[in-house]
């Protein structure tokens, strides 16, 4: 998650307990001349998809030669960040990498998950249905107007401190549905 939500006075604090002036001298040991100012000529960020559609291009310079392997083996695309879930055992299996064993792994997974929530809460249920924060808080949102809406608009107030990632997709799950996200400063109990 590249969103790190402190605020000023976190930083300074934390400057404070190391003994460190300010965060670029926590980088003091780099010379100068090694530092980079900034990132003139690097193009904007592309997104998995249209990194491989540019290596594509840039490959099909090559020429394409025809592939006739078969049994499955053909042009798609797999996200890296399907590798990165699926291969992790605890997502298919509770104690052995075997096929059978999957719906076991899943279930001991979402079991412990909603053990753990319902014992941090104090609440009797707990429901593993949202997999990110970021629908998660659209569904929180929604939840509260639901259950407390007296008109047909509602406010909802987002700390600053929020992933601003958060709160887009919350925004784009609760369209239509009048609305009103407003950011309110962070304040430390």
């Amino acid at each position: 998650m590249p969103f790190i939500p402190h605020t000023d006075s976190d930083v300074q604090e934390m400057l404070a307990a190391i003994g460190a002036p300010a965060i670029d001298s926590l980088f003091d040991e780099i010379p100068a001349n090694l530092r980079i100012q900034s990132l003139a000529g690097i193009p904007e960020a592309l997104t998995e998809m249209e990194t491989g559609r540019l290596m594509q291009s840039r490959a099909s310079r090559d020429g394409r030669p025809l592939n006739f392997i078969g049994a499955g083996a053909y042009e798609h695309h797999i996200p890296a960040a399907v590798w990165a879930i699926v291969t992790r055992g605890e997502f298919y299996s509770a104690y052995t990498p075997y096929q059978a064993e999957a719906s076991q792994g899943t279930l001991q997974l979402l079991y412990e998950y909603q053990t753990m929530m319902a014992s941090l809460t104090g609440m009797q249920v707990s429901n593993a249905s949202l997999y990110d924060g970021a629908s998660a808080l659209a569904e929180g949102c929604l939840m509260a107007v639901r259950a407390h809406r007296k008109s047909k608009s509602a406010r909802i107030l987002v700390p600053t401190t929020v992933n601003p990632t958060y709160l887009e997709v919350s925004k784009a799950i609760t369209e239509g549905q009048n609305l009103k996200f407003e950011s309110v400063p962070y304040t430390p109990g």
